[in-house]
């Protein structure tokens, strides 16, 4: 017999939320995580260290120069090596979290990189070189993704850095040139620029935010432009040459043209990610991926090798931490005979600059190339009262629904706090419901989510305050 009933490969969002429900459901289960903290990219390198210095460095501007207009008068001083330990802080918290719910649940672990000798069989290597097999009935691959990389261009996480080096520089850059305008960009991007870096993006595509709905996506810009951020667009990287404390970045327009040389003290290579899959012995197992490296799976989560499972950034869809959530508990669910699903219609996005950008279902240019015929409903925030005692009045929520049904097809929203409201739109687009439902839910005034309302009534033409 098995020695185990599931084991999972890698201890990311999918496949420690995965082991937990499965174990909830009475699956003997095992987890291999080859770091010595659980938690995967986003715990650790990812999604809360760059939260911590995201909500950190907005304080940190907001005090310099927003608090005098409140008639609070103070001159901040920043203290890196202090705002880097509160960074460090608020990751022990969670991943030391998560491995007491690993324990809670009675999930065993195996500290060590995985390899698939066979279904049903996982050899783990663990750091002083023994050589462990592991068997179980079932085997879920949830090792995330690894970043992108320039050819050409090697990341030394100093001079030239990624996502990771970018949350642990010694010292604030004077010049940071970011390669690509996407989530990473941004997002770190401005948190150096907060704390006073130049900070010029260069973005191979003439846009910010490639898959975000365009009219978004072109306020932001202006916003972040506004905040003293600088824009390359339609331009490519062609070089990077370390010349001692600066580097030459060589770039040149995306569809061919002169060449221009920009000077940086750091270079951040925020293309994106790749699934990682090195290592895990897929090809010899069989198990199939796709042109972009991907385990191809059923709708089951099942690859191509019975018994064989695969979730997250390692499969087709969003690189989303809660979406290998979900799947990591659709999966267990399946595999203790119950009913996992995902619905990935409604699977929330968001950008944590500043203001904040969130959407869920799909974008107008969607809706259009699928000629799906829609409604729209606005409202800015400049008309929200909470947005203008508070002094936030940047962005708008967008409303979009279906013009025969009524039924909302996409929220989308740009401005402060706009990650918590865009659970509103979730929750509704989850139970199928219409622009005239949210219009109708009585919202708590003064909010901020008013303007979800507002927006709503604006899908009828019938909103109060603008």
């Amino acid at each position: 017999m098995s020695a185990f009933d599931l084991i999972v490969i890698g201890a990311g969002p999918g496949g420690y939320v995965c082991a937990i429900r499965a174990s909830q459901l009475g699956l003997k289960v095992a987890i291999v995580e080859k770091r010595a903290t659980f938690g995967g990219t986003c715990l650790n390198v990812g999604c809360i260290p760059s939260k911590a210095m995201l909500h950190a460095s907005e304080l940190y501007e907001e005090a310099g120069h927003h608090f005098a207009a409140m008639g609070i008068d103070v001159k901040p001083k920043l203290d890196l090596a202090k705002m880097l330990a509160f960074k460090d802080e608020g990751v022990k918290g969670n991943v030391d979290g998560v491995a007491f719910l690993l324990r809670k649940n009675k999930v065993d672990h195996f500290h060590g990189t995985g390899r698939i000798k066979a279904p049903g069989k996982v050899e783990v290597t663990f750091i002083n070189g023994e050589k462990q097999d592991v068997d179980a009935k079932s085997i879920v691959i949830a090792t995330g993704s690894a970043v992108a990389k320039l050819p050409g261009i090697d990341i030394d996480e100093e001079a030239i850095v990624s996502s990771t080096g970018a949350l642990s520089l010694p010292r604030v850059p004077k010049r940071l040139l970011v390669i690509g305008a996407g989530v990473i960009g941004l997002e770190l991007g401005s948190v150096w620029r907060r704390l006073g870096s130049q900070v010029t993006v260069v973005e191979f595509l003439d846009r910010v935010l490639p898959g975000t709905d365009g009219e978004v996506a072109k306020q932001l810009h202006r916003l972040l432009g506004k905040q003293g951020m600088t824009f390359k667009l339609g331009h490519k990287v062609t070089a990077v040459k370390k010349n001692g404390a600066a580097q030459s970045v060589t770039i040149e327009p995306s569809n061919g043209g002169d060449k221009e040389t920009l000077e940086a003290d750091v270079v951040l290579v925020a293309i994106g990610r790749v699934p990682f899959t090195d290592g895990l012995g897929l090809a010899e197992a069989g198990v199939k991926l796709d042109n972009r490296g991907r385990v191809i799976v059923d709708a089951h989560y099942q690859s191509s090798v019975p018994g064989i499972y695969a979730i997250g950034d390692v499969i087709d869809g969003p690189m989303l931490a809660h979406k290998a959530e979900d799947e990591g508990i659709a999966v267990a669910e399946l595999l203790a005979g119950q009913a996992g699903h995902v619905n990935y219609n409604v699977i929330p996005n968001v950008v944590y600059t500043a203001p904040e950008v969130a959407s869920v279902g799909k974008s107008e240019e969607e809706l259009k190339a699928a000629g799906v015929a829609y409604k729209v409903g606005k409202f800015p925030f400049t008309a929200n009262g909470r947005a203008k005692s508070n002094r936030a009045t940047d962005g708008f929520v967008k409303v979009l629904a279906d013009a025969a049904t009524d039924r909302v097809l996409g929220v989308h929203i740009i401005g402060a706090n706009a990650s918590e409201m865009i659970a509103e739109g979730a929750v509704l687009m989850e139970f199928g419901g219409s622009a005239e439902d949210l219009a109708r839910t009585c919202h708590a005034h003064p909010t901020l989510t008013e303007a979800v309302k507002e927006a709503a009534l604006a899908v009828d033409k019938r909103a109060i305050h603008f």
